[in-house]
Protein backbone atom coordinates (compact mmCIF):
# COMPACT_ATOMS: atom_id res chain seq x y z
CA UNK A 1 0.00 0.00 0.00
CA UNK A 2 1.14 3.48 -1.05
CA UNK A 3 2.82 5.60 2.10
CA UNK A 4 0.43 8.51 2.98
CA UNK A 5 0.92 12.17 2.01
CA UNK A 6 2.77 13.84 4.27
CA UNK A 7 1.64 17.50 3.30
CA UNK A 8 -0.52 19.04 5.88
CA UNK A 9 -3.40 21.45 5.90
CA UNK A 10 -3.02 25.09 8.25
CA UNK A 11 -3.82 24.17 12.01
CA UNK A 12 -5.90 27.18 11.89
CA UNK A 13 -8.01 25.38 10.34
CA UNK A 14 -9.43 23.65 13.49
CA UNK A 15 -10.43 27.15 14.53
CA UNK A 16 -12.27 28.29 11.19
CA UNK A 17 -13.87 25.17 11.64
CA UNK A 18 -15.18 25.20 15.42
CA UNK A 19 -16.01 28.50 14.17
CA UNK A 20 -18.49 26.89 11.38
CA UNK A 21 -19.80 24.52 14.27
CA UNK A 22 -20.53 27.06 16.31
CA UNK A 23 -22.75 28.79 13.94
CA UNK A 24 -24.44 25.28 13.73
CA UNK A 25 -24.53 24.87 16.64
CA UNK A 26 -26.92 27.91 17.54
CA UNK A 27 -29.68 27.60 15.21
CA UNK A 28 -30.59 24.30 16.82
CA UNK A 29 -30.43 26.00 20.41
CA UNK A 30 -32.38 29.17 19.48
CA UNK A 31 -35.37 26.27 17.90
CA UNK A 32 -35.22 24.69 21.35
CA UNK A 33 -35.62 27.74 23.35
CA UNK A 34 -38.57 28.64 20.76
CA UNK A 35 -40.00 25.00 22.78
CA UNK A 36 -39.76 26.44 25.83
CA UNK A 37 -41.55 29.60 24.77
CA UNK A 38 -44.29 27.52 22.86
CA UNK A 39 -44.19 25.04 26.26
CA UNK A 40 -45.04 28.23 28.66
CA UNK A 41 -47.38 29.70 26.38
CA UNK A 42 -49.59 26.89 25.07
CA UNK A 43 -48.97 24.90 27.99
CA UNK A 44 -47.75 21.51 26.86
CA UNK A 45 -44.80 19.38 27.99
CA UNK A 46 -41.37 20.57 28.66
CA UNK A 47 -39.56 17.48 27.59
CA UNK A 48 -39.38 18.01 24.32
CA UNK A 49 -37.73 21.40 24.97
CA UNK A 50 -35.02 19.25 26.99
CA UNK A 51 -34.69 16.72 24.86
CA UNK A 52 -33.71 19.15 22.11
CA UNK A 53 -31.73 20.88 24.29
CA UNK A 54 -29.52 17.96 25.38
CA UNK A 55 -29.15 16.75 22.03
CA UNK A 56 -28.36 20.06 20.90
CA UNK A 57 -25.65 20.54 23.16
CA UNK A 58 -24.23 17.08 23.01
CA UNK A 59 -23.67 17.52 19.55
CA UNK A 60 -22.71 21.13 19.89
CA UNK A 61 -19.78 19.60 22.23
CA UNK A 62 -18.70 16.96 19.80
CA UNK A 63 -18.89 18.79 16.66
CA UNK A 64 -17.46 21.36 18.11
CA UNK A 65 -14.48 20.16 20.23
CA UNK A 66 -13.68 16.67 19.04
CA UNK A 67 -14.66 16.76 15.45
CA UNK A 68 -12.20 19.76 14.20
CA UNK A 69 -9.11 18.08 15.44
CA UNK A 70 -10.02 14.94 14.15
CA UNK A 71 -10.90 16.34 10.53
CA UNK A 72 -7.17 17.90 10.76
CA UNK A 73 -5.57 15.08 12.11
CA UNK A 74 -6.52 13.07 8.78
CA UNK A 75 -6.76 15.57 6.51
CA UNK A 76 -3.32 15.44 3.98
CA UNK A 77 -2.07 16.13 0.83
CA UNK A 78 0.54 15.58 -1.45
CA UNK A 79 1.46 17.19 -5.28
CA UNK A 80 3.79 14.68 -7.72
CA UNK A 81 4.40 16.09 -11.01
CA UNK A 82 2.05 13.03 -12.60
CA UNK A 83 -0.89 13.08 -9.37
CA UNK A 84 -2.57 14.52 -6.58
CA UNK A 85 -3.15 12.42 -3.72
CA UNK A 86 -5.66 13.63 -1.08
CA UNK A 87 -6.27 11.71 2.13
CA UNK A 88 -9.06 12.98 4.32
CA UNK A 89 -11.81 11.20 6.68
CA UNK A 90 -12.50 10.89 10.21
CA UNK A 91 -13.97 6.83 10.73
CA UNK A 92 -13.69 6.23 7.17
CA UNK A 93 -10.18 7.32 5.28
CA UNK A 94 -10.69 8.11 2.24
CA UNK A 95 -7.52 8.34 -0.21
CA UNK A 96 -8.06 10.00 -3.37
CA UNK A 97 -5.41 10.18 -6.85
CA UNK A 98 -6.14 12.28 -9.08
CA UNK A 99 -4.16 12.29 -12.50
CA UNK A 100 -2.43 15.64 -13.79
CA UNK A 101 -3.81 15.13 -17.22
CA UNK A 102 -6.89 14.95 -15.84
CA UNK A 103 -7.22 18.25 -14.36
CA UNK A 104 -9.20 20.96 -16.46
CA UNK A 105 -8.85 24.22 -14.11
CA UNK A 106 -7.81 24.66 -10.40
CA UNK A 107 -9.80 27.49 -8.14
CA UNK A 108 -9.41 28.92 -4.89
CA UNK A 109 -12.11 29.95 -2.43
CA UNK A 110 -12.26 32.03 0.27
CA UNK A 111 -15.62 32.78 2.48
CA UNK A 112 -15.74 35.36 5.46
CA UNK A 113 -14.31 32.49 8.17
CA UNK A 114 -11.50 31.34 5.88
CA UNK A 115 -10.48 35.00 6.04
CA UNK A 116 -10.10 35.73 9.04
CA UNK A 117 -7.74 33.39 9.34
CA UNK A 118 -6.19 34.00 6.16
CA UNK A 119 -6.88 30.89 5.11
CA UNK A 120 -8.17 29.67 1.68
CA UNK A 121 -9.34 26.22 -0.30
CA UNK A 122 -7.95 24.68 -3.06
CA UNK A 123 -10.32 23.09 -5.40
CA UNK A 124 -9.54 20.48 -8.40
CA UNK A 125 -11.65 19.92 -11.06
CA UNK A 126 -11.56 17.51 -13.68
CA UNK A 127 -14.17 16.58 -16.17
CA UNK A 128 -16.02 13.92 -13.51
CA UNK A 129 -15.11 15.15 -10.55
CA UNK A 130 -14.31 18.18 -8.14
CA UNK A 131 -11.68 17.91 -5.06
CA UNK A 132 -10.98 20.13 -2.66
CA UNK A 133 -8.04 20.69 -0.27
CA UNK A 134 -9.59 22.69 2.39
CA UNK A 135 -8.14 25.20 4.68
CA UNK A 136 -4.66 25.94 3.14
CA UNK A 137 -2.64 30.02 4.23
CA UNK A 138 -3.65 32.17 1.65
CA UNK A 139 -0.19 32.08 -0.41
CA UNK A 140 0.33 28.79 -0.26
CA UNK A 141 -2.92 27.95 -1.70
CA UNK A 142 -1.59 30.39 -4.53
CA UNK A 143 1.24 28.79 -4.75
CA UNK A 144 -0.35 25.16 -5.33
CA UNK A 145 -3.00 26.82 -7.69
CA UNK A 146 -0.42 27.85 -9.94
CA UNK A 147 2.18 24.40 -9.54
CA UNK A 148 -0.71 22.29 -10.41
CA UNK A 149 -2.10 24.89 -13.73
CA UNK A 150 1.62 24.48 -14.81
CA UNK A 151 2.14 20.48 -14.15
CA UNK A 152 -1.25 19.80 -15.39
CA UNK A 153 -0.84 22.42 -18.30
CA UNK A 154 2.89 20.36 -19.49
CA UNK A 155 1.13 17.11 -19.32
CA UNK A 156 -1.87 18.34 -21.76
CA UNK A 157 1.07 19.35 -24.06
CA UNK A 158 3.06 16.08 -24.12
CA UNK A 159 -0.19 14.11 -25.03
Amino acid sequence: MRKAPSERIATDAIKAWQVLAIIFTVIPLLAAIALYVLAYFFEFSYWFAIGVTAFTILEGVISILIIPKLRWRRWRYQIYDQEIYIQHGILIVTRTIVPMIRVQHVDTQQGPILKKYKLASLTISTAATTHEIPALLEEEASALRDQISELARVEQDDV
